[in-house]
């Protein structure tokens, strides 16, 4: 069964969380593994860039042209990245006329400053449109934008298991 979580809405609107319950899903009965996929003019370097930011482990996809980093070999879920001769940079915030982002990430942090500084050393930009006080927009090397945003804190989450 799979069912969906909303919250609260981030800098791009509400974030929707799938939820896998009962098994899995029907076509995945043995395994679960999924992903989502990014292009770039260089989906190689895209995923080395990742691997960087989140400190997990970078996959090559064995042609170069890129691969799918994800905490371990088995954690069932991965961020892809495969490079697109065609790429356009998206401009964010949008504008008329311009590529659009598609998609963006969102990453939970406990220090936002120490994140955004992180992401920097990476090779990440910030953002120069930042529309919230505890949210950074981030660019990645292809201009993806990403988001982090401070996580609940450890004192709320005792007081949940109490």
């Amino acid at each position: 069964m799979l069912s969906t979580v909303s919250e609260p809405a981030r800098a791009g609107g509400p974030v929707l969380r799938l939820r896998v319950e009962n098994g899995g899903m029907p076509l995945r009965r043995r395994k679960q593994w999924w992903g989502v996929t990014l292009d770039a003019p260089d989906g190689a370097a895209l995923g080395r860039f990742y691997a960087r930011l989140l400190d997990w482990q970078f996959f090559s996809s064995g042609d170069g042209r890129g691969g799918a980093v994800a905490p371990s070999e088995n954690a069932g879920y991965n961020l892809g990245f495969q490079t697109e001769e065609n790429y356009v940079r998206p401009v964010w915030p949008a504008e008329p006329g311009q590529p659009q982002m598609s998609m963006h990430l969102e990453i939970e942090v406990d220090d936002l400053d120490e994140a955004v500084a992180h992401a920097v050393e990476a090779g990440a930009a910030l953002a120069a449109f930042q529309p919230q006080d505890d949210v950074r927009v981030m660019l990645d090397p292809a201009g993806h934008p990403f988001c982090l945003y401070l996580g609940e804190s450890d004192e709320s989450e005792q007081a949940d298991v109490a």
